[in-house]
């Protein structure tokens, strides 16, 4: 690993829990930076049960875990960060990149980039209220429906002191489809006032290598689909076949009886690793009908016997996972 640069886990809801998380750190070493999954204020309560779990100090020991927020009202958004704040985290992320059109219908996530004006309302709120109390980070689009939105949103964008500015370079309607526009994200290391780190589709240590050689400036990568297709995407490089699967097995299993030790029942614990399995089958060469099995499943003993069979007749192949996802 480049030790000049940062490395960050994106957030994916119910994937990249707390205890996938400690899992991680656990078996391939701390990131700099783990993103917990939104939380979104509530006005009657301070925290569902899953986001009380999510941000409890004990199951995010010896790592730098960073709430994130997703609203569009600043008095949420503040009382929120107080409160995480209370519990001890120095910094907060607003989520302006979400694309899910639930989100976007509500003017959350992305959608809330489609109205500038309320936006520089809410940041100027949010910064003024907050300021001195805890870092605000901000992972944003470049836009809702065109690129061409983008040099307004970073004019806006720098009006404010962010400790730090994640840009994924689509915009809100290409979902995860097109290629990042990164002459967008090349625009916005020329002009940024704040620190830049980049997020979208760094999935092999060397496109991580080619981006490092045409942005040299940017010290902070944000990797989520890199990491759930291969949560050894930093560390199995020069590593031989033995040690990345050993590793991959270990991760696997750290996180299995996590599930199984909150006592969630069969049914949660498997809803759980299914979902984890639709990245990590990735990379398993020729694997899907292992992966067919895996989904299948309907008890701990199927589910068991299913990676078993898989984890026995086939070994993890790193660049598997980026192949797959084209």
């Amino acid at each position: 690993m480049d030790k000049k640069v940062k490395y960050y886990m994106a957030p994916l809801e119910s994937v990249t829990t707390w205890i996938y998380r400690q899992a991680h750190a656990k078996i391939y070493g701390r990131l700099d930076k783990y993103f917990i999954p939104f939380l979104e204020p509530h006005e009657k309560r301070d925290f569902k049960t899953r986001e009380l779990q999510e941000i409890l100090p004990e199951h995010n020991e010896n790592i730098y875990a960073v709430p994130q927020i997703l609203t569009n009202r600043s008095e949420g958004f503040i009382k929120l960060a107080k409160a995480l704040k209370d519990w001890g985290y120095e910094e907060i992320n607003l989520n302006l990149g979400c694309p899910s059109k639930t989100v976007v219908t509500k003017g959350k996530g992305s959608g809330f980039l489609a109205k500038p004006e309320e936006l520089e309302r809410f940041l100027t709120e949010i910064f003024d209220a907050l300021s001195g109390e805890v870092k605000i980070s901000v992972k944003t689009r470049i836009g809702k429906e065109d690129p061409e939105e983008f040099p307004a949103l970073l004019e806006l964008f720098n009006k404010y002191p962010m400790e730090e500015l994640i840009i994924h370079p689509r915009v809100q309607k290409d979902g995860y489809g097109n290629v990042p526009r990164l002459e967008l994200y090349e625009l916005a290391e020329k002009q940024s006032v704040n620190p830049l780190c980049y997020n979208g589709n760094l999935y092999t240590r060397e496109q991580i290598r080619n981006f490092a050689e045409r942005f040299p400036g940017t010290e902070r990568l944000m990797l989520g689909r890199g990491f759930l297709r291969d949560p050894g995407l930093l560390y199995n490089e020069g590593k031989d076949s033995k040690d990345i699967f050993e590793k991959f097995w270990a991760f696997h299993d750290l996180v299995y009886e996590g599930y199984q030790e909150r006592n969630m029942g069969d049914r949660n614990v498997l809803f759980k690793m299914k979902e984890m399995w639709t990245y990590l089958i990735c990379m398993f060469p020729e694997a899907d009908r292992y992966g067919k099995k895996i989904k299948k499943a309907k008890s701990a003993g199927e589910y068991e016997a299913a990676v078993a069979a898989l984890f026995r007749e086939r070994e993890p192949a790193p660049q598997a996972g980026y192949r797959a996802a084209l």
